[in-house]
């Protein structure tokens, strides 16, 4: 940055109600702090944005000046997409603000927040914004990308109860994304990413739910996880919408307030929550809690917010490098169990995780073309996450997950969950072309519309039909 014109920076600066940051500067080591180490990003300047306004100046200082941009929401990237290497950081941290109408059942929800933000405000009206596993997960990357909770079953994906957004297009324009206002965008942004702009709110529809809620979390050897998934796969096969579920298999970290049975012991975990009445879900859900031997049961009713932070632990942020894989399957055969049973119980790093979860219900409501987010009927989808300590065990750990992903591709549909999936020696564009199907063509025709020459353009990346 030496050699810039000085006043136009000046000038960025004045304008700027939030921080504008060098290198040098206090607090910029704290700002640019990213979630996935692997991905440690050092740009040349950090726009640390109050509002609105402050993302147009910087969009348009950035634009004028021919700077790439990097858009950080709660900077949980997995693909080290909120980060960049120079250029500017449009980081929207300050910005978490949330309101909640509950009368209209709608919540007003800042782009910088996170999903423990809007739980703490939606929980006390007993209402919720279907959100992710992981409270400290931000709520744009997640909604945008489709986003997955434990509540998809019974109210569908983040970006299903996206009432409206206002976004800040290439442009440096302002804009309503709604069903009556540029709907083309609306459609877009439901699944696309962060393709055509920043969202610098969301207006979303909420459901109800809690504040208690029937919760199921029991953790089994994780030698026994094959015959557990086939009690499991039977069980959610004949499960109402109400019931969201998901087997989880690490080696849970030494923890004084669980028993020493589990202290840093493999385990398969099943988790489930009901979204109904708290007796009834606790009663229908008792099946996922006799699968094998049962190591320790932490199932109950629970507060919806504790379940939403009961992951949170494992995935620390400037801590792990990450490096994860997807893949939809259309059916769960006793092959595709013993492939995900084998992987599971050979993984390279204790925190890395093979994961299987249950789709369908409500995410099936809606068509492959209603959003952007294509993938709707697969009833399964299985997630390989890659985290380790040390920089030096980076190749070993991305072969890992790469070939134990492409065992389980066998089985797969060919479609991949970008929320979900890690770059190493990726490009950003690796996996968008099977991610978004048929609906890719529409995505380009869209990007043309509002990003016609791709400056945002470090993300999953759609290139602007020509």
């Amino acid at each position: 940055m030496a050699t810039r014109t000085q006043a136009p920076f000046d000038a960025l600066r004045a304008s700027i109600r939030g921080d504008v940051l060098e290198p040098a500067d206090p607090g910029y080591a704290a700002v640019r702090g990213t979630f996935n180490t692997m991905h440690d990003g050092r740009p040349a300047l950090i726009v640390s944005c109050c509002g609105t306004a402050d993302v147009v100046d910087a969009v348009n200082f950035a634009r004028d000046h021919g700077l790439p941009v990097a858009v950080r929401g709660g900077g949980h990237s997995i693909a080290g997409l909120s980060a960049t290497e120079g250029g500017m950081l449009i980081d929207l941290a300050p910005m978490r603000g949330v309101h909640v109408d509950p009368d209209r059942r709608l919540a007003h929800v800042q782009g910088g927040a996170l999903w423990a933000d809007v739980d703490r405000e939606t929980q006390r009206f007993g209402l919720v914004a279907p959100g992710g596993v992981v409270s400290d997960t931000g709520v744009a990357g997640l909604t945008l990308g489709g986003g997955y909770g434990w509540v998809r079953r019974k109210y569908g994906l983040s970006c299903d109860s996206v009432f409206e957004a206002e976004v800040v297009c290439a442009d440096g324009e302002v804009r309503t994304a709604s069903e009556i206002s540029n709907p083309d965008l609306y459609w877009a942004i439901r699944g696309g990413g962060g393709n055509f702009g920043i969202v610098t709110s969301f207006t979303f529809e909420l459901h109800p739910l809690g504040p208690d809620v029937a919760f199921v979390a029991t953790m089994y050897p994780v030698e026994e996880v094959g015959e557990v998934l086939r009690g499991w796969r039977e069980y959610v096969e004949q499960a109402p919408n109400e019931v969201t579920s998901v087997c989880v298999t690490i080696t849970f970290p030494a923890n004084p307030e669980m028993p020493e049975v589990v202290h840093d012991r493999p385990v398969a975990i099943i988790g489930g929550v009901y979204a109904g009445d708290v007796d009834e879900g606790m009663k229908i859900m008792q099946p996922l809690r006799e699968l094998g031997t049962v190591l320790f049961d932490m199932s109950g009713p629970t507060p919806f917010t504790g379940v939403q932070t009961g992951f949170d632990p494992l995935f620390p942020r400037s801590t792990l490098r990450a490096y994860w894989k997807s893949q939809y399957l259309d059916e769960l055969p006793d092959a595709a169990i013993d492939t995900i049973a084998a992987k599971a119980q050979d993984r390279p790093a204790p925190l890395t995780l093979v994961n299987t979860f249950h789709m369908g219900g409500a995410i099936a409501n809606v068509g492959e073309e209603e959003t952007a987010f294509a993938e709707r009927t697969a009833p399964y989808m299985v997630s390989i996450d890659g985290m380790w300590s040390e920089a030096g065990d980076d190749d070993a750990n991305i072969a890992w997950v790469r070939s134990g992903w492409n065992d389980i591709g066998r089985f797969g549909t060919g479609a991949v969950y970008l929320n979900f999936t890690g770059l190493a020696d990726e490009t950003p564009e690796a996996g968008v072309a099977t991610a978004f199907g048929r609906n890719l063509r529409r995505l380009a025709e869209v990007k043309a519309t509002y990003d016609p020459d791709n400056f945002f353009r470090i993300n999953n990346n759609i290139a602007p039909a020509h």
